[in-house]
């Protein structure tokens, strides 16, 4: 097994050069990761200062906090989309967004720079259990001279997002804002038979792959079309986990020219097969291979327990894609499998704690784990509750 991964993270390091030359000749100027976070007042992290790197593998018990920070980046994007007040309200209100409700946080702020440039906004809570924004302020001094935007306040949705979106020709402004909006979070845990990901979807849905996977099909169809060799290096890698699949069938519905699934072809039959007759987990490496493959990735994606329901194997390969991955975009994981966490370095760790009701967030140092090492693995070392981040 370890000859056959070792063949393939070769293959995928190759293909990932490939693809960053590729990304590198549409964009002279990229969109950059974020290298540090500073988040007060949202849910359980009432006092964040996280420092990031290009791969940051989360983990901790349930309910530490780990999924906060997930939520955290989702709100991000509906607040870059100008959707924050209708996101909110799907949560409950305002209320249930800051730590331990209004009454004890009325104020929730956060900064997020990127190397040195910055954005940071303060909202404050309403008596209508909204939200309405304090101050707001983005920065961008890559270069002279330095671009500013700022807002006093007053407004439901961010003012200063959508100036830096739609108000500057600079390109590297422009990236500025791609970095924070392009933020992906994805979630591939519904595998149920209404799964959007296993109906029909609409063809021209392929600009990027959604959230939820649910244009997975129309995605890879235009793939197949416009960037072959993505599509080809992502089905060799699906086949390392699923060996019976031939390839997928992906073609209009006869019906409907605009409607397509992700259909399948096994290898031993010739016969169609549709998303429902593969196996939960089968969907959804191909889920994880498609969006960590994809030739024009997000500044950074964030994927919350991509393990689940996956082979022993596939965990091995899924470690070896995050990894690759992590050379063109900024990776946040969280996980509890000491499988996936044999994949990293403990300096790729951040240890989640819940101390007294809120989130403490601590990045591992190797140099402090050396002599456990010398007779353990990095997920031994999680089994036994060495690393931090563990039940009490």
């Amino acid at each position: 097994m370890a000859v056959y991964i070792l063949a393939f993270c070769t293959v995928l390091s190759l293909a990932i050069s490939s693809n960053c030359r590729s990304v590198r000749r549409r964009n002279v100027v990229e969109k950059r990761a974020i290298d540090k976070l500073t988040i007060k007042g949202f849910k359980s992290l009432q006092d964040v200062e996280l420092e990031l790197g290009q791969l940051n593998v989360l983990i901790g018990p349930n309910g530490a906090g780990k999924s906060n920070l997930v939520s955290y980046f989702e709100m991000l994007q509906e607040m870059a989309k100008e959707r924050f007040q209708l996101w909110t309200a799907k949560r409950g209100g305002a209320s249930r967004v800051l730590t331990f409700g209004a009454d004890h946080t009325p104020q929730m702020s956060s900064e997020i720079s990127i190397g040195e440039n910055f954005y940071e906004f303060a909202i404050e809570h309403t008596d209508d259990d909204r939200f309405v924004f304090a101050s707001e302020k983005a920065l961008i001094r890559d270069g002279k001279p330095v671009h500013t935007h700022a807002s006093d306040g007053g407004n439901s949705e961010s003012h200063c997002l959508r100036y830096v979106a739609s108000n500057s020709g600079e390109i590297r402004v422009i990236l500025f804002y791609s970095s924070i909006s392009d933020a992906s979070v994805y979630h591939f845990h519904d595998t149920s038979s209404t799964a959007p990901v296993k109906l029909t979807s609409q063809l021209n849905d392929n600009r990027h792959l959604r959230k939820d996977a649910s244009n997975l099909a129309a995605y890879l169809y235009m793939l197949k079309h416009a960037h072959e060799d993505t599509y080809d290096q992502i089905v060799n890698a699906v086949r390392l986990a699923i060996p019976f699949l031939d390839d997928f069938v992906l073609e209009p519905e006869a019906l409907n020219a605009n409607s397509i699934m992700l259909k399948w072809r096994h290898k031993d039959f010739d016969y169609e097969f549709i998303p429902s007759q593969l196996s939960d987990g089968s969907l959804r490496f191909i889920c994880l291979v498609t969006a960590l493959m994809q030739p024009d990735p997000p500044s950074t994606i964030i994927i919350d327990e991509p393990e689940l329901g996956l082979h022993p194997y596939a965990i091995h390969l899924l470690g070896a894609l995050l990894r690759s991955a992590s050379k063109r975009m900024q990776v946040i994981v969280a996980t509890q499998s000491p499988q996936l966490l044999d994949e990293f370095s403990i300096d790729n760790l951040i240890a989640v704690e819940l101390v007294n009701g809120v989130s403490v967030f601590e990045r591992l140092e190797e140099e402090d784990f050396g002599e456990w090492l010398k007779d353990f693995s990095v997920g031994e070392l999680w089994d036994k509750n060495v690393l931090g981040g563990g039940i009490p």
